[in-house]
This record gives C-alpha cells, structure tokens and sequence, in this order.
C-alpha cells in the first residue's frame, strides 16, 4: 500500500502529498466522473463537461466560504496538493465535497441519498472488556471498490503540532481513520442526517486537524462541538486513558454516545442512536430512489446499518474480553452470509474496502486496504 511521509508547514505537508501521489491522484479524479451515482446527480438537459465544471466551480467555492468561516490547515494542505500534483484546486474540491454537499452545490439536482454516502461499522474495547487493559478500535470500511486503489497511509508530521498516522485517499486533505502520538483515535463512518448544509469543513478535514491538535476524547469533543461541519458522521473515539466514546456528528448538532453502565464495549453502524440527533436523522422508513444507482434502488436506505448493528451487538455478547484476534473475528463476520447486510460487507456495489485498527495506548495503526475476510495487515506507528 501506498504510504507518504508529509511534515513541515500545512502547505509543505500537502505538496509533499500531492508530489508523491500525483499519478494516482489524476486516475482517482478520473474515477469519479465515471461514477454512476455522480453521473446520475447530471440534470438530463445538461451535457455532462457542463455539469462536471459547474460543480466543480460551486464546490471550490463552498469551499472558499467553509475557510473564511471555520479557518483550518485543510485549506493550505488542499492548495499544496494542487500544486504538488500540478492539479487545479477546483477539481480536487469536488472531491472533497462529492459525499457531503455536491447535491446542494449544483441547481435542480435530485435531492435526498444519491448512493456516495456508504456503510462502516465500528467497534471500541477497554479496561475488562480489552485483553491488555487498554482500548483498541475495529473499523471496516465500506465503499465502493472503485475508489481502493487511492486509498494510502499518511505520517503526519505538522510543524509545532502532533504526529499522528493517518488512512487517508489521496485527493483529500482530511483523513478517515487515525492515531496520534498523544494516543487520541479517530474513525469515521457516514450517517444520513437532513439538517441544512452551510460553508463549512468536512468532517474528514476536522479530523485530521484534531490529531494534530488535541489529546484526549473529553478535549476532542469541545473541538468538534467548537466547529462549524458540513455532513454527518459517527466518530469513534480512544485515548491512552483508556476513555472511548462515540460521537454523532450532524450539520448542526453533536451528541456524545459512552459505553452501557457495566460494559466497556461501544459499537455503531450508520445509525443514529442519540435522542438529540435523532430529529435530523434521515426517516426510517426512506429508500433509495431514481438518483441512486440502480443497484440501489427500491432498498431501504437503513436496512443494512440497522442489520449489521444486531449482529455486531450479538457477537460483542457472545465474549467478555476481545483483543485483536477476537476483534478482527467480529469484524468479519458474514451472518447469514455474505451481503449488503453483512458487517464484513459484499455486493454489487457497496463492499468493505479497508480495515483498520487502531491501539491508543501502542499508538498504533493496522490497516489492509481489502475486506475483513481477506485483510493481512500492516502495522504503522506515529
């Protein structure tokens, strides 16, 4: 797997990113205009190199607004992947952007899930519930199988700020998952949330400049509530403390999830399980239309995250101590078989694409960029 070392100031880390993966940045911009669910969002009167520079001109500018609004090092980093990869910024906007507001950038587009917005599953052990006493994370990640090949791991090494390693994709400025050398561990997975989007960072940007930034989950929790977001998102979290909790993120409202009295195990999928953010959450009952993928269509649009959290919560009831063994069993596991449904997920269009594990305490990531039935891991440290 692709692996770049960036340090220096946010500019220098992001040219040092987009001089190292320029090649794989071009194929993944290539990538996304050929995916159908982006296709779809094209008005039919409109040729689509219309489309595609219209949103790329609106997501720029969004973006612009997001940085006047909620100053981030994402907006340098961004500017030094275009120049590192000799890329216009315009385009890597848009994929900054595709998941979280392309549907509020560009006029007339269908609204409601268009099909970009996937799985993930998540799981969090500690104290009793973790072999050594200290907190590990599972994460799969489910996505299209399209966009693996520009997945990569980042060393992160911002001037004056924390290290951390990161699993990133190589356009972006932001990571998904990672660990820093103060030991705070950040997945992401996405939620459907229906409050009104504004300017603002994606979640994505503002986890990467909280492991640059911030050492325990209390602290990371003012960080996020502190800023202004576009999208939602279910974070899961660890510090070398052995504190972890999951956070629910949507455009507006954040809501902190800590384990059950008596257990020290936290688990989610897609699903809102706050009271507070329940109101915003994408009704129960929706499903995918005519702008999604035709794949898609006809499906309940939380069928899968609501079936994956039974079983993960079946087999977290099924042992009292995990490690990494137990934890990877989990996470691959297929159910009644492997599906759209399955935690280890698989089908003709979403799959799990990446697996990561993140140990607060070693300060260390395990990532195979595969499913969970198949990962063989890499170990990285900060």
């Amino acid at each position: 797997m692709n692996e770049v070392v960036c340090e220096g100031t946010a500019k220098q880390m992001g040219n040092a990113q987009g001089a190292a993966l320029s090649t794989n940045i071009y194929d993944a911009l290539e990538a996304v205009g050929n995916l159908e669910a982006f296709r779809l969002m094209k008005p039919s009167y409109i040729p689509f190199p219309v489309f595609r520079r219209i949103a790329e001109y609106r997501a720029a500018r969004f973006l612009n607004a997001a940085f006047r609004s909620t100053p981030l090092d994402a907006a340098d980093r961004l500017q030094g992947i275009s120049e590192g990869a000799k890329i216009s910024y315009s385009k890597l906007a848009i994929c900054s952007l595709l998941e979280v507001a392309l549907s509020d950038l560009v006029p007339l587009v269908t609204t409601g899930p268009n099909g970009l917005q996937a799985g993930c599953s998540a799981v969090a052990v500690t104290g009793n519930a973790s072999s050594t006493g200290h907190p590990i994370i599972a994460h799969n990640f489910d996505y299209l199988p399209v966009v693996q090949p520009y997945y990569f791991v980042r060393r992160s090494r911002p001037k004056g700020k924390l290290r951390s390693v990161e699993f990133a994709v190589s356009p972006l400025a932001g990571a998904i998952d990672g660990v820093n050398e103060a030991g705070l561990a950040i997945t992401c997975n996405y939620a459907y949330v229906t409050d009104p989007i504004s300017p603002a960072p994606s979640i994505t940007m503002l986890i990467a400049e909280a492991l640059a930034s911030v050492r325990t989950v209390d602290e990371a929790y003012q960080f996020f509530a502190n800023r202004k977001r576009a999208g939602g998102g279910l974070l899961m979290l660890s510090d070398e403390h052995g504190t972890i909790a999951s956070f629910e993120l949507s455009n507006t409202q954040i809501q902190r999830i800590s384990p059950v009295s008596g257990r020290e195990t936290i688990h989610h999928t897609n699903r809102i399980r706050g009271s507070k953010i329940a109101s915003v959450e994408l009704e129960d009952q929706a499903h995918y239309k005519k702008n999604a993928p035709r794949a898609l269509r006809g499906t309940r649009v939380h069928q899968s995250a609501d079936m994956r959290s039974v079983d993960l919560q079946c087999r977290l009831d099924e042992k009292s101590v995990f490690d990494l063994e137990t934890l990877h069993t989990v996470m691959s596991d297929h159910g009644d078989g492997p599906s759209q449904d399955s935690v280890c997920m698989h089908s003709n269009y979403w799959n799990t694409t990446a697996c990561v594990r993140l140990q607060s305490k070693e300060r260390k990531l395990r990532a195979s960029f595969s499913s969970a039935c198949n990962a063989k891991f890499q170990e990285f440290d900060c």
